[in-house]
């Protein structure tokens, strides 16, 4: 049976891959995100993160660090779920967990040849950019879609779902 779990992967499995895939001279590409709930945006940022090059890797916060970065409430599906509904993209090579507040360790490892954000960050903002540049890996910035984040969704359903 088909199943998109066989595409997540901890880190010394994303790191044995990301080498081979390199030997065979991919372009592996990168972004990261809590993905708190899934929605058109991201699925434009990924897709147009997957035509930047062959293989697409997205790193997903742990529940442990989007409640450092976001508050408790944010964690809306658990970890798994996230990795398993990011998995399911057909955009989405590999996934992997991470449980710092950035993905400076993990981009360390795998070394992606371009890193990819939303237009929320600048360049400039990315603690991850010093290391990217220091291999020679570039930084793209894809503009947002707009009238859609995850917080934008929230509200909306409270707003829809308020008792009155």
């Amino acid at each position: 049976m088909y199943t998109s779990e066989r595409k997540i992967k901890n880190l010394l499995e994303i790191k044995n891959i990301t080498n081979i895939l390199k030997n065979e001279g991919k372009t592996i590409v990168f972004t990261n995100g809590c993905f708190e709930i899934l929605h058109p945006g991201h699925i434009q940022l990924l897709e147009q993160a997957k035509s930047l090059g062959d293989i697409l890797i997205v790193g997903i916060n742990s529940d442990e660090s989007v409640k450092r970065i976001k508050g408790e409430k944010k964690v809306i599906f658990d970890e798994k779920s996230r990795l398993r509904l990011v998995s399911a993209l057909e955009c989405v090579d590999y996934t992997v967990l991470f449980n710092e507040n950035t993905p400076e360790n993990l981009i360390k490892i795998i070394q992606p040849h371009i890193h990819v954000k939303g237009g929320d960050y600048k360049e400039e903002d990315l603690p991850e950019a010093k290391i990217v540049k220091s291999y020679g890996g570039k930084i793209v910035i894809i503009p947002l879609l707009e009238g859609f984040s995850t917080t934008g969704i929230i509200d909306k359903i409270l707003t829809l779902y308020k008792t009155p």
